[in-house]
């Protein structure tokens, strides 16, 4: 039982970044259909730039809190990333929105290939410490063990999900991103200016990925350059298997996703006869893919703006 509840709550954090990075496909799907494979790599910016960030503030302001260090790289990541991301619309994307739809997936590729050789040149290609900025002494529950980090994970990850539920849901921009991602033309001619709408998506997603990046690297205590490639396709198998296109789909994916990779690390070795180890936990979720694509290609809460022309 200790293993199985150690593994739940293992699960719930891994599912919670996921659910977060899934939020950023889900949401330029919805309204561009299109697959923004370059989104992990801004995941991965923003993880090294909240690492150069602490590690500048700790040397410059030593008497800094933790927390304060953390709270400030983690603003300077969002920063960062949602201009990176809104560079990558205006440049790479934006003159391809009437191209077939070969063309943008691509141009994302490419995108992904050349954030990551950009980021080995500036932060080099080895593998970097990420500052232990809250306490990492772990909490007892139920027999299983919570650090701080995870916790903050968690907590972080539930507060963003909802605030970005009700901006979709509540709000005047909310309905804009509706309108747009139902047809942008009418939304135009409804006095909706699409190009504003997509760039605040490009930049709502590049804001989630920042987080979970520093996410990651606070609780993986490193960093590098190559970071973000798989996340980013877990995450998009998140968005498949919840219904892409569809904000609650990517967040119980995400969860989802979490949940099956962790409790399958901790019981493959015995599904297996020792064969296979922890070591081999990434097969679950393009395992989940395929099964997904096979039997239930819109995912579990379907593919909400799917047959958008």
């Amino acid at each position: 039982m200790e293993t199985l509840l150690q593994q739940l709550i293992n699960g719930l954090v891994l599912g919670s970044v996921y659910a977060l990075i899934a939020l950023g496909y889900t949401m330029v799907y919805g309204i561009l259909q299109l697959i923004n494979f370059a989104h992990g790599d801004v995941l991965m910016v923003g993880a090294l730039t909240a690492l150069s960030t602490a590690k500048l503030l700790q040397e410059q302001a030593p008497w800094l809190p933790g927390p304060l260090v953390l709270l400030i790289a983690l603003a300077a990541a969002i920063v960062v990333c949602v201009l990176v991301n809104i560079a990558i619309e205006r440049i790479a994307y934006r003159p391809l929105r009437n191209a077939p739809r070969l063309a943008p997936l691509i141009t994302a590729i490419g995108v992904s290939i050349t954030l990551q050789t950009l980021a080995m040149l500036i932060w080099s290609r080895n593998y970097m410490v990420f500052p232990a900025l809250l306490p990492n002494a772990p909490m007892a529950v139920g027999g299983a063990s919570i650090t701080p980090v995870q916790v903050m994970i968690v907590a972080l990850s539930l507060a963003l999900m909802t605030g970005l539920v009700l901006l979709v849901n509540k709000t005047k921009l909310g309905r804009a991103m509706r309108a747009t991602a139902e047809n942008p033309r009418v939304a135009a001619l409804m006095g909706i200016d699409p190009d504003r709408v997509i760039v605040i998506t490009f930049a709502l997603g590049a804001a989630l990925a920042a987080v979970a990046g520093v996410m990651i690297a606070a609780n993986y205590s490193i960093a590098h350059f190559y970071m973000g490639f798989l996340p980013g396709l877990k995450a998009f198998t998140a968005a498949v298997l919840g219904g892409i296109g569809n904000l609650y789909g990517a967040m119980v994916g995400g969860l989802l996703l979490g949940l099956i990779e962790a409790l399958g690390a901790g019981y493959i070795g015995d599904l297996t006869g020792g064969v296979l180890g922890s070591n081999y936990q990434d097969i679950f979720a393009f395992v989940v893919l395929i099964i997904v694509l096979t039997l239930r290609p819109s995912g579990i809460m379907g593919e909400r703006v799917a047959d958008r022309a």
